[in-house]
């Protein structure tokens, strides 16, 4: 009996790359694989079996039973020429079959007749070997469906084995090269189970903890923390478990030596396509130094805000006892000393404090900094006669002394001349967002009657402008409404605070 075939697709050094690319040639012999020739041998009753792979010169078995050796010759190979099939090759009598009949192994021992083989496919469909049976006797009839079947879903199940080698040493590289990465990198880095168990710690948490290997694994880690430290780290480590929030915490670890220094906490999870979490992975970084800077910036901050704020009482008080030594210019230095009041009201706000003061000042917005500003013009119960309505902001020293030159030189004027003049008057100063503006209308009611603008500007008007258009970048635009006046400024919504203009930027 004799076979054609045709040219291969493929070319013989790619289907060598394909093969090495397992690395499973000359590896110990494994039980999954010798159960699938034990199994084959079986269903076929043959009394060869063997999970056969075609390298240069040679054919090496991965598995076998009947042979006793693990590679032969490939000039002597069946499966030489059957890689060169489709999908299978059965020789149901070599002696008459033209390609094997003067084969050694089909004349001289072991007297080979019978040969059904499947082949063994890369992904990219090259051939690598066979799953084949042999026998001394010859079968004309040929194997059965079944049998056929079987080989069929063994070879696939070969295959299956061969991926997952590779799969498994791809994942052991990938570990590898991690673990040398986490180990060179000079921040602590840990991981842990899906739910929360760490089991995995870098070279550099046992250099700087000092403790033995193993030691932290579990919920063991939070026993290297401060004592005033661990209940707040568990806390935030739970949330974060339960909710998958990244974790984020500032807490003081142990070194080696005994001694505690802050460290930042860092970690995010990692997702499945499904989107459940497969592992955390996190860091430890030591910020002992940058805290202290920090810590002694602040203070020194502190200091300095605190003796800016004694010039502007020193300054006030220089300008009332020279208003005393010349009367004349007593209603010039109270001008200037309630302008550099309304300076100190706003440093007074966004200075730096420490715990104590800062509950004295209100948040950090506009509203709370205008209500505060806005409190000397409150009636005779403490009534607020400057009503804020509108959106709140994000504020900051940024506009801080701006803002308080505005407001304080229309609030002034509303008392001397517009709708604080009068008891029944009113101001409502409304804040509104609108896209990247940022709009304050302040509006007069219940004031002296308006016939028009002044027929002169003063220096208060020129200071609101310059506070609105040369500081802050908006547009200052006066309305004199008969029923009072009426003052917008349109400021970019990014002027009021470094914040928002660093989150418009990103």
């Amino acid at each position: 009996m004799s076979a054609t075939t045709d040219k291969p697709a493929w070319n013989e050094a790619d289907r060598l790359g394909a093969l090495r690319a397992y690395e499973i040639l000359d590896t110990p012999r494994e039980a999954a694989f010798d159960e699938i020739v034990n199994l084959v041998a079986q269903v076929f009753d043959a009394p060869i079996a063997v999970v056969n792979l075609i390298d240069e010169g040679r054919q090496w078995f991965k598995a076998e039973t009947g042979l006793g050796v693990r590679e032969t010759p490939l000039e002597t190979s069946f499966c030489a020429h059957a890689i060169l099939m489709q999908d299978s090759m059965v020789v149901p009598d070599a002696t008459r079959d033209d390609r094997f009949s003067c084969n050694p192994l089909v004349t001289g021992e072991p007297g080979l007749r019978f040969y059904a083989g499947r082949l063994l496919k890369s992904a990219e469909g090259l051939p690598i070997g066979t799953l084949c049976v042999l026998s001394d006797k010859p079968r004309p009839e040929g194997p059965t469906a079944l049998q056929m079947q079987t080989l069929q879903v063994l070879a696939a199940q070969v295959m299956t084995l061969l991926d997952l080698r590779r799969a498994l040493a791809a994942q052991r590289q990938s570990e590898a090269q991690f673990r040398a990465i986490a180990d060179s990198m000079p921040q602590m880095v840990w991981s842990t189970l899906p739910d929360g168990f760490h089991d995995y710690y870098n070279a550099r948490w046992y250099e700087y903890t000092g403790v033995p290997e193993g030691s932290t694994d579990g919920e063991a880690w939070n026993g290297m923390f401060h004592p005033e430290d661990q209940a707040r780290a568990m806390s935030a480590w739970t949330h974060s478990l339960e909710t998958g929030d990244p974790y984020e915490i500032e807490y003081r670890l142990r070194r080696h030596d005994g001694v505690y220094r802050w460290t930042l906490g860092r970690a995010r999870p990692i997702r499945d396509e499904a989107g459940e979490i497969t592992r955390w992975f996190g860091t430890c970084t030591d910020i002992d130094d940058l805290k202290r800077s920090d810590q002694a910036k602040e203070l020194l901050s502190q200091e300095l805000s605190h003796r800016i704020k004694n010039i502007f009482a020193v300054v006030s008080a220089l300008i009332a006892l020279s208003a005393r030594q010349h009367p004349e210019a007593k209603a010039f230095a109270s001008a200037v000393r309630t302008r550099i009041s309304a300076l100190a009201r706003a440093h007074e706000f966004v200075r730096p404090h420490t715990e104590t003061s800062r509950p004295t000042v209100g948040s950090m917005t506009l509203h709370a900094f205008l209500a505060d500003l806005f409190k000397a013009y409150s009636d005779l119960k403490g009534e607020p006669r400057i009503l804020l309505d509108g959106d709140d902001a994000t504020f900051d020293d940024q506009a801080a002394t701006s803002v308080a030159l505005l407001f304080h030189e229309l609030a002034t004027n509303a008392a001397k001349y517009g709708a604080l003049s009068r008891e029944d008057g009113r101001v409502t100063l409304d804040t509104r967002r609108a896209g990247d503006r940022f709009i304050l209308t302040w509006t007069e009611t219940g004031g002296p009657a308006v016939s028009g603008p002044p027929t002169h500007t003063g220096f208060g008007s020129s200071l609101a402008s310059l506070s609105v258009e040369g500081q802050l970048g908006g547009r200052l635009e006066r309305n004199w409404l008969r029923d009072g006046l009426q003052v917008v400024a349109d400021l970019p919504a990014t002027a009021l605070s470094r914040r928002r203009a660093a989150q418009n930027v990103a």
